[in-house]
């Protein structure tokens, strides 16, 4: 099966698909919120916050 036969959704793992990788291969337990910082950090686009405040004051 080529790389273009999968859609957009099939081809990104879940945040628990990256856990168990990541545990079985280096043992480490990991949160959702360092994935989230490391996918950031190599600029990694999830989606958009549509939870954001009203105001720049809140």
């Amino acid at each position: 099966m080529s790389e273009m036969d999968l859609t957009a959704a099939e081809s990104k793992a879940t945040y628990e698909e990256i856990k168990d990788y990541v545990l079985e291969h280096t043992g480490l337990k990991v949160s959702s919120l360092y994935i989230t910082q490391v996918k950031e950090k190599y600029g990694i686009v999830e989606r958009v916050n549509y939870n954001l405040p009203k105001s720049e004051n809140s």
